[in-house]
């Protein structure tokens, strides 16, 4: 098995022994991406700003690794607070809105890093 990383300033760094995101075997793993606006460098805290934020930053290690949002096969969403479903799907439907949404589970966690409202990791098809 042959394993490349991928990285890209235009989501936030890795903060630990992990990468952004590693291609092999087809597809494309992209670790969790909290909520972090890119152009601020602060943490969102409004859920479905916070929602998009991690799927910008999903996204943006997505094309570093030469895929697109329409590429994404399955994602996990971690939730701080289960009562944001309702809010979180209605900004996860629009950020997918005209191509087919990944395979997804959504759940609640005890906490999140960076006491953070949400994180979502992706799985994407390479092409």
């Amino acid at each position: 098995m042959s394993k490349q990383p991928i990285t890209t300033t235009s989501a936030p760094a890795a903060v630990g022994p992990y990468s952004q995101g590693i291609a092999a075997n087809g597809f494309l793993y992209i670790s969790g991406q909290l909520p972090v606006d890119m152009k601020t460098g602060e943490m969102v805290t409004e859920i479905k700003s916070a929602v998009t934020a991690c799927l910008e930053n999903v996204e943006a290690i997505a094309k570093a690794g030469g895929v697109s949002k329409g590429d994404m096969v399955k994602m996990t969403m971690f939730l701080a607070d289960m009562n944001n479903f309702a809010q979180a799907n209605e900004a996860y439907s629009a950020f997918f809105e005209g191509t087919v949404p990944p395979a997804r589970s959504a759940f609640q966690v005890a906490r999140l890093p960076k006491d953070a409202i949400v994180e979502i990791e992706a799985v994407a098809a390479l092409k």
